[in-house]
């Protein structure tokens, strides 16, 4: 094991902790310390003359930590028994969609695990239906769209989105409660789907693996597909700036179904139009970073370098010391351990960790999975890996 590595591994906490320490971790306010002061293991941000914002807003700014904030891509999921005692009642937009229970959603694994992020419970295809276009999730089926968006009239068919405080007036009161609950504690995020991300699903109109229609229309009638981006381009903007104008600290942007494109595919189809929210976002809200996360990064990360998102988020297919060779020293990066290592052992899982650190560099980097954790991932192993990033503090090599 190289030597920085063996060094990580310990400095995160290899040495397994009992349950009673890790509960006992979880029920206090993690201290608000400095690198000349801090004493424990555990804190939650670094205070300097210039900031008290949180660890994870610095750190997509761009600013230096003394560890890697953390968070984890479907924090609230029903991997938890407290998320399952809403989702076996509620379907799935009752939930996102009553204020209430979406804010209690997103603060139960920030209650149980302390993460440095907290990201509101929604969906992508949340704002889909303030344009026109109605979806519904179906259990054990995915998101279903009834009225697929597939030729020109349905493009002009389609509404913008002008108001949402009319059209999607629950994230007001989700966005703005969390931030009030939170209280400078954890960094607020909110999110988006990509252009062509959302293009894929309501072209399609359900989850499909070879997004045969999609690509069809891609290589057959490109106009249609670029006329549906460049509309779904301009609501999902005035969508990011929504969510911040109600308290998002920092907004990921998911590109989920970037694996589906070549890098060729992805340079017309999904880049652009994205670049087109960054930089009209960046325009009016200089100050809030935007992350920009492609599933299935892999064979474009010379083109994601093009990207003027503030993170670049990896997935775990996808190798952090090759990002940080392309990306360089001083571009923040994030992710990107395997979700499956979180059923592993608690020594497995912070080795993993370390790993990933480790190859990230020093600063610049925010810890988290390289998808959303999995349905089935035992609730106790979230806390060790978010421990033991708590745990890796760079001033101690």
């Amino acid at each position: 094991m190289p030597a920085l590595l063996t060094q990580m591994t310990a400095l995160c906490g290899i040495i397994p902790v009992s349950p009673s320490a890790t509960t006992k971790r979880r029920g206090r306010k993690l201290p608000e310390v400095t690198a000349a002061t801090r004493t424990g293991v555990e804190g939650d941000s670094v205070t300097t003359a210039t900031s008290k914002d949180p660890l994870l807003l610095r750190v997509a700014r761009g600013e230096h930590g003394d560890r890697p904030p953390v968070w984890l891509m479907r924090q609230a999921g029903r991997y938890m028994a407290e998320f399952r005692t809403y989702s076996d009642k509620f379907d799935f937009r009752h939930r996102s969609e009553t204020a209430e229970i979406a804010i209690e959603l997103s603060l139960q694994p920030w209650r149980a695990f302390k993460p440095d992020g907290v990201i509101m419970f929604s969906d992508i295809l949340t704002p889909l239906p303030a344009i026109g276009v109605e979806f519904d999730v179906v259990k054990g089926k995915g998101p279903v769209i009834s009225n697929p968006v597939r030729n020109l009239d349905d493009i002009k068919a389609l509404k913008s989105l002008d108001d949402p405080d009319t059209s999607l007036p629950f994230i007001r009161e989700i966005l703005t409660s969390l931030r009030s609950e939170v209280d400078g504690e954890s960094t607020l995020l909110g999110f988006i789907g990509t252009p062509w991300t959302l293009a894929a699903y309501s072209m399609e109109g359900c989850s499909d693996r070879h997004l045969i229609t999609t690509k069809q229309i891609m290589t057959q009638n490109p106009e249609i597909l670029h006329r549906y981006l460049s509309h779904l381009t301009d609501a999902l903007t005035v969508y990011v700036c929504h969510q911040i104008d109600c308290g998002a600290q920092v907004v990921q942007l998911f590109d989920s179904w970037a694996h589906h494109l070549s890098p060729q595919q992805f340079a017309e189809f999904s880049l652009p139009y994205s670049e087109r929210i960054i930089s009209t976002v960046k325009a009016r809200y200089p100050q809030t970073p935007l992350i920009f996360h492609a599933n299935g990064g892999v064979g474009k990360l010379e083109t994601l370098k093009e990207s003027s998102a503030d993170v670049i988020g990896l997935d775990w297919s996808t190798s952090m010391a090759e990002a940080r060779n392309i990306f360089g020293p001083d571009r923040v990066l994030q992710g990107n351990m395997d979700p499956m290592y979180l059923f592993a052992d608690e020594g497995r899982i912070r080795h993993e960790v370390a790993k990933v650190v480790s190859a990230a560099g020093q600063g610049k980097h925010i810890m988290n999975v390289g998808h959303g954790v999995v349905q089935g991932t035992p609730e106790q192993n979230v806390d060790i890996f978010c421990d033991a990033a708590r745990n890796c503090f760079y001033d101690s090599l």
